[in-house]
């Protein structure tokens, strides 16, 4: 079907940050798959995972124990805060858990039609739910009637919800990204997630985060809502966790932890032991290679490299980012410059529009780096000139 529209290169091998093409040509990779492939392509630790496990034993179903399961829950709940976990195959399906978990909790506190307040500029995935709770109206155009239940605030802005708050019954739950990926890379004030976490306390509602792109590391902590030191009711998780096999989770505690039970919610391929596997040999890697706190410190650079280069020139507006997810916002819509990337054999995206995405693997090195910040300023200062009037 052609709901996609590719670039005119296939790519046939990977290692590490580069990517190569059917015509053995070189690329190197600062969007990692949109934010999947955290250690790079081919890491070696994950390669023997899945070989081992693929000679093992690929799938039995949740109808039996799946002890790899419970392996990697608890070191999940270790590095969370947060109790329980359903695994499932994407994003999109563990944001679907968590909306379930709160309807379903919602009509345990006797609410028979309960709300969810979603933000402006999310994104939380393309099945009928989670349509619904993105914002995008382009990519909702054509299936309508969509779910009922969503009430929109602008992101960043507590008071907002506080208004909703006033004018609406029924409301259980707020669902929100640390730092929205696809809606541009807007990264909220400080203590707007505090704020958060307070409101839902004294309203009862649950505080649901979104951390399909900016969990396992991302932004220099194992988690986004770390840098603020709060804990969520029921965190979602995806992309970097498996490296490029399709995994997702959704964690949750206290009361949001047990209302899902057998009959409620299941899933045929969820929390399979490849998946399982290759899942906990990235937690590992990311451990064992400080990766934390190499995202960290790879942001910064990142942030003053590009602010060095683009700062001062007209036509960008604003350079932001937490950890390796950077945003470069322009003036004027730049999805043109994806392409002259590739062509100059640099992997990047364009979101919102008019923001250059840049997502690249942990494990780059400073020379690495360095041509990333160098190449798109190239890029973004020759697209400038060719743009203005």
């Amino acid at each position: 079907m052609s709901n996609y529209k590719p670039l005119p290169v296939s790519f046939v091998r990977g290692e590490g940050p580069w990517l190569w093409d059917q015509q053995q040509q070189c690329y190197l990779d600062a969007l990692g798959g949109i934010a999947v492939c955290a250690l790079g392509h081919a890491h070696p630790a994950v390669t023997a995972a899945l070989r081992d496990q693929a000679g093992k034993l690929l799938h039995t179903s949740n109808l039996y124990n799946i002890e790899l399961q419970q392996t990697l829950a608890d070191k999940l709940s270790d590095i969370s805060g947060l109790e329980r976990a359903f695994f499932c195959n994407s994003g999109a399906e563990a944001n679907e858990a968590a909306i379930k978990i709160a309807r379903r909790y919602a009509h345990q506190q006797g609410i028979s039609e309960p709300k969810i307040i979603v933000m402006e500029g999310a994104f939380h995935g393309r099945t009928l739910a989670t349509l619904t709770a993105t914002a995008n109206p382009k990519a909702k155009e054509g299936f309508a009637p969509l779910v009922a239940g969503f009430l929109r605030a602008p992101f960043n802005n507590v008071e907002a919800i506080e208004t909703l708050a006033k004018q609406h019954d029924g409301i259980c739950a707020i669902l929100v990204e640390p730092i929205q990926g696809e809606g541009g890379v807007h990264v909220p004030d400080p203590g707007y997630l505090k704020q958060l976490r307070s409101l839902c306390d004294q309203a009862g509602w649950l505080l649901m985060l979104d951390e399909v792109q900016t969990g396992t590391g991302r932004t220099g902590r194992w988690f986004a809502y770390q840098h603020e030191a709060i804990l969520p009711d029921v965190l979602t998780i995806a992309k970097a966790l498996g490296n490029g096999v399709p995994i997702g989770a959704c964690l949750a505690r206290g009361e949001a932890a047990t209302v899902l039970q057998p009959g409620s919610h299941g899933t045929t391929f969820g929390g399979n032991p490849l998946a399982m596997r290759a899942a906990l040999a990235v937690l590992d890697t990311i451990e064992k290679e400080s990766l934390l706190e190499r995202c960290a410190a790879l942001g910064e650079r990142f942030l003053e490299g590009l602010q060095r280069s683009l700062g001062d020139v007209a036509g960008v507006t604003q350079i932001r980012g937490r950890g390796l997810m950077i945003g470069i916002e322009l003036d004027r819509p730049c999805a043109d410059i994806v392409a002259k990337a590739a062509n100059a054999r640099l992997l990047i995206s364009v979101t919102g529009g008019n923001v250059i995405r840049l997502l690249p693997p942990y494990i780059i090195d400073s020379d690495q780096a360095t041509a990333i910040i160098e190449g798109v300023s190239e890029l973004v200062i020759s697209f400038l000139e060719e743009t203005t009037d």
